[in-house]
């Protein structure tokens, strides 16, 4: 057999080279509409007038994108049996799959397990290229709370606070430090104060809810400890868990807290969820002197206000888009969309929300903001700015999976009505949720 010439073999082997890397090097075309435009696929859950105005703005401002949202279920129709499990399963497999739309609602998804399989883009690196973005004026404590393995790989529009109101007048008799205080001392302080009230003046630390939801406030705080998502791991048979149990029963059965309704003033407490600058006012309707507290929190937790958040989106890594996508994200950043009246909640711009409660505060000084009955409010400066730093701070976010604290609060009846132990039921919580993560 002759043998061919080297330099043939050569060309040959240059030429296959070359054929590969130019496959390898060659991107993938954009998808476009009949118009030409780029198109940016948003799946969302349900439809909201908030993501129609966006979407018209957005595509006036951006004229060569196409947004197309793609909403499982459309406003205004009626949820069907067991759709808002449907929607999640749909969204994991298309997510898991590399498939789907660009920008994804990631609302009750398990960001956690698509940030360790590389599934979504980190925003962080995006926000720090994006020139058009007043990074001073964002609300970096929220974004930074949202933080997976010192990246952002979803991004809210808005977000509202968790935090407690004390009856100022009878906390001005007890040494409160709420910023680091635990759910132990809150007991403790509360009994004390119940105490030196007399039993003719009954009062509770908080009324009108039950031990199942005080429990919830619980293992929301310390859900980290009790659920590694990362690597599908229970910890519910935990001295931890345990405690929590007895903790919260002992509160009750020694009249701490009840599950009854209390007459107005018999409670010194309230848990609030504050979702605009105008709701922190409605402190006033509950208390003359409103105290506005961190909550208690889990031994070694952190005491800032938690943090809830809007819809929170992500870009799929397998996306073509991944440039006009992130320009639909830093748009809902911008001042023209967080300012829309049909946007909910807190801004992310810190500037919004100073303004709204500098409007507050001019409107109280000339009379005009009043209650709804139409009583006048009067709220002390020190109290605008008290509420302003909490905006400021809030950095406690616990994501927590609903189907695990649905099962706490099914295994855990039996215990408050004294019909199992603490440690038996832990053990049934263990075995579920267990199972669960292993789904």
């Amino acid at each position: 057999m002759r043998k061919k010439p080297l330099a043939i073999i050569a060309s040959c082997v240059l030429l296959a080279l070359t054929t590969a890397c130019g496959v390898r090097g060659e991107s993938k075309p954009k998808p476009k509409s009949a118009a030409g435009k780029t198109i940016v696929t948003f799946s969302i859950r349900e439809s909201n007038p908030f993501y129609q105005v966006v979407e018209k703005k957005f595509e006036a401002k951006y004229p060569d994108i196409d947004l197309e949202i793609q909403a499982y279920k459309q406003a205004g129709e009626k949820s069907k049996p067991g759709a808002h499990a449907q929607y999640i399963k749909t969204m994991n497999t298309e997510v898991l799959a590399g498939k789907g739309a660009d920008v994804i609602e990631m609302s009750s998804l398990p960001v956690d397990k698509y940030v360790n399989k590389k599934l979504l883009v980190n925003l962080s690196d995006l926000m720090e290229k994006d020139k058009s973005l007043n990074k001073s004026d964002l609300q970096m404590n929220v974004l930074d709370a949202r933080k997976i393995n010192g990246g952002l790989y979803t991004m809210p529009y808005s977000f509202s606070l968790s935090v407690f109101v004390g009856d100022g007048d009878i906390l001005n008799h007890a040494n409160v430090d709420d910023k680091s205080w635990s759910w132990q001392q809150f007991g403790n302080i509360s009994k004390n104060l119940i105490e030196q009230t007399g039993k003719g003046d009954k009062r509770y630390a908080i009324a009108n809810q039950p031990p199942d939801y005080t429990l919830q406030e619980f293992v929301v705080d310390s859900y980290k400890d009790l659920v590694d998502s990362t690597n599908q791991k229970a910890n519910f048979d935990s001295a931890l868990f345990v405690d929590m149990l007895q903790q919260v029963k002992r509160m009750y059965d020694d009249g701490i807290m009840t599950s009854e309704p209390a007459e107005h003033g018999k409670q010194l407490f309230h848990s609030m969820r504050i979702v605009s600058p105008e709701e922190f006012i409605g402190s006033y309707m509950l208390y003359n002197n409103p105290k506005l507290l961190h909550k208690p929190h889990a031994e070694g937790q952190s005491g800032g206000p938690r943090i809830f958040t809007a819809d929170e989106l992500g870009i799929k890594s397998s996306s073509k888009v991944k440039d006009e996508a992130w320009t639909f994200i830093s748009f809902l950043l911008s001042e023209e969309v967080q300012s829309l009246q049909e946007r909910h909640g807190f801004s992310l711009l810190t500037s919004l929300n100073d303004k709204k409660l500098n409007e507050i505060q001019d409107q109280m000084k000339n009379g005009t903001y009043k209650f709804p009955e139409g009583k006048p409010v009067n709220v002390p400066i020190e109290a605008f700015a008290q509420f302003k730093q909490f905006t400021q701070e809030a950095n406690n976010y616990a994501a927590w999976d609903a189907k695990v604290t649905n099962i706490v609060y099914e295994e855990t009846v039996a215990f408050f009505a004294g019909q199992k132990s603490a440690e038996d039921v832990a053990k049934l919580i263990q075995n579920r949720v267990t199972t669960l993560l292993n789904e």
